[in-house]
C-alpha cells in the first residue's frame, strides 16, 4: 500500500478516470525547465541528457565514469523519474581538458542515455536550478469517453491549484524511507539496518526474501550475494557489514546523497499529514490566521493575522489568483514556524513522530535543517485529449509544475479509486513500526526558531 493511498482529494465530488501510467516509458515525458541559458564560457560543461528507465543516480555515475571525474564534480538541478524518457540538465566541472567531446562520446555506448546539447557555464548546476517540469502523460485501461471527466477534473486544478502532497516515490519500494530518515537522524543505527535490510515480507520476491532472511541471521556474504544489483545503496551497507564494520560505519558507508534523501522522505512525511488534515478541516483556497503564507514568485512566506487573511482571501486578494497560498512544515532545526492553530497542528506531528525539536540538529553529519513547502502548487497550460493508437484508447495530459512538485499527485486527482474523501480514514502518519519503536518526547515548549529560506 502506497503511504499517499489514504490522502484526502481536492477533486472528491468528481469521479476519476481509473486506468495505467507508465505501461511504456514514452507513456510518461518529462522535460526539465532551465532557470538559466549556459554562457558558453566556464570551467562546467552543461548537458541536456534525455535518460530512459534509468535514475539520475544512474546518469550520474555515467557521467563521472565518462569525464573521469569525481561525483561530487557532477551537478544537476533535481532528481527525475526513473519508469520515463526524461530530458534533464546536468553539468560536469571539466577546467582545462581538450577530450570534452570524447567524453562525450563514451557516453553514448550506452542506449538508455543520450546527450543532446552541451555548452559551457561558469558555475555548477544546483539543486533547485530550474524553472520547472513539463510532463507529457497517456493514461492507458481507459475508455474514450473518460475525456471528459478527466477535462472537469484539470479545470477544478486549475482554478484551485493542486495539493502539493509529496509523491509515494520519496517512500521508496517498500514505502518507508521516512521510517529510515528518523532513525538515521536519531542516530539509531542498528534500527536502520534492521529496518532496511531485514525482516522479509510477503511481497518480496523469492531472492529477496532470502537476502532478508540471511541479514536477520547476520549472513551478510549470503545477503550480499542474493541483493539485487540495482539497490546499490542497499548493498553499500551491506558490503560494510560484511567487512567486519560496525552498524555506524555501515550506515555511513552509504552515499552521503542518499542519507540526506532519507531525512527528506522523513520530513515529506510529517509534512503530507500536516497537509492531508489542512486539505480535510479548513482547505486550500483561504488563509487562516497564524498560516506563513507562500509567495509564488519569490518563494518566500510572510505572517497572516486576521487582517491579512481577509484582505487575502478576498476577490482581489492573491489566494485566489494562486500567487499566494498556506504552507506547511518540512520540519527541520532551523525552520520557521507558524503560530496560532496552524502552528500548533504543525508542533503535534513532531510528538508523533517521536521527536523533540532539538533532536532536528541529528547526529554526526546529519541534520535537518528545515524549510517551508507550499501546500498547493498551480498547474500551468494544462492540456486534456483522448486518442487512440495500436495499444488502445489513452486520454493524453500535457501540463507544467514548478520544481519540487509531483505530477503523480495531480494523476492521482484525475485517475482516483472511485472513493471519496468520507471514505478515506486520515492518512496514517506513521505505520505500526515505526510507533513501536518511537521513543515517547518529553514536554517541552521549543522557543521559535530563525528563518531557513
Amino acid at each position: 500500500m502506497s503511504l499517499t493511498d489514504s490522502l484526502a482529494y481536492l477533486t472528491a465530488d468528481l469521479p476519476g478516470i481509473g486506468g495505467v501510467i507508465k505501461q511504456r516509458p514514452g507513456d510518461f515525458l518529462v522535460e526539465e525547465q532551465p532557470l538559466y541559458q549556459p554562457r558558453g564560457m566556464g570551467e562546467h560543461v552543461y548537458l541536456l541528457v534525455e535518460k530512459t528507465s534509468i535514475t539520475t543516480t544512474d546518469v550520474v555515475r555515467d557521467l563521472a565514469r565518462a569525464f573521469r571525474v569525481g561525483r561530487g564534480d557532477i551537478g544537476y538541478a533535481g532528481l527525475k523519474d526513473k519508469h520515463a524518457v526524461v530530458r534533464q540538465h546536468l553539468s560536469v566541472w571539466l577546467p582545462d581538458r581538450d577530450d570534452e567531446m570524447q567524453c562525450i562520446q563514451r557516453l553514448g555506448e550506452r542506449p538508455s542515455l543520450r546527450v543532446l546539447w552541451s555548452d559551457r557555464h561558469g558555475n555548477k548546476l544546483r539543486r533547485g536550478h530550474h524553472g520547472g517540469n513539463r510532463f507529457v502523460i497517456r493514461i492507458r485501461g481507459v475508455q474514450p469517453t473518460d475525456v471528459l471527466k478527466a477535462k472537469r477534473i484539470v479545470d477544478r486544478l486549475y482554478a484551485q491549484g493542486v495539493p502539493n502532497f509529496v509523491g509515494d516515490q520519496r517512500f521508496g519500494y517498500r514505502q518507508h524511507n521516512h521510517i529510515l530518515g528518523r532513525l538515521l537522524l536519531m542516530g539509531e543505527y542498528q534500527g536502520l539496518l534492521d529496518e532496511m535490510l531485514g525482516r522479509p515480507i510477503e511481497a518480496d520476491p523469492n531472492n529477496m526474501r532470502r537476502a532478508r532472511d540471511a541479514y536477520d541471521k547476520r549472513d551478510y556474504e549470503e545477503a550480499l550475494a542474493n541483493w539485487p544489483k540495482h539497490l546499490r545503496f542497499d548493498r553499500q551497507a551491506l558490503d560494510a557489514l560484511r567487512q567486519g564494520k560496525d552498524a555506524r560505519q555501515a550506515v555511513m558507508a552509504i552515499y552521503r546523497t542518499q542519507r540526506e534523501f532519507l531525512v527528506s522522505a522523513m520530513q515529506s512525511a510529517m509534512f503530507n499529514s500536516v497537509l492531508d488534515r489542512r486539505l480535510r478541516e479548513d482547505g486550500l483556497t483561504q488563509l487562516v490566521p497564524g498560516d506563513l503564507a507562500w509567495k509564488h514568485d519569490s518563494r518566500s512566506v510572510f505572517d497572516v493575522n486576521e487582517e491579512t487573511a481577509e484582505k487575502e482571501n478576498a476577490p482581489a486578494g492573491r489566494v485566489p489568483s494562486l500567487e499566494v497560498s498556506p504552507s506547511g512544515p518540512l520540519w527541520g532545526i532551523n525552520m520557521t514556524r507558524a503560530k496560532e492553530e496552524p502552528g500548533r497542528v504543525e508542533a503535534q506531528i513532531l510528538d508523533v513522530f517521536g521527536i523533540r525539536h532539538e533532536q532536528l540538529a541529528g547526529v554526526g553529519d546529519v541534520h535537518a535543517e528545515g524549510a517551508r513547502r507550499p501546500m498547493r502548487i498551480a498547474l500551468k497550460d494544462p492540456s486534456v485529449e483522448g486518442g487512440s493508437d495500436e495499444h488502445g484508447p489513452y486520454v493524453r495530459l500535457a501540463f507544467e509544475m514548478p520544481r519540487g512538485a509531483f505530477a503523480t499527485i495531480a494523476l492521482r486527482e484525475i485517475m482516483k479509486d472511485a472513493k471519496p474523501n468520507a471514505d478515506h480514514p486520515p492518512a496514517p502518519s506513521l505505520p505500526p513500526s515505526v510507533v513501536i519503536t518511537a521513543k515517547q518526547p518529553q514536554p517541552q515548549n521549543p522557543a521559535d526558531t530563525t528563518p531557513a529560506q
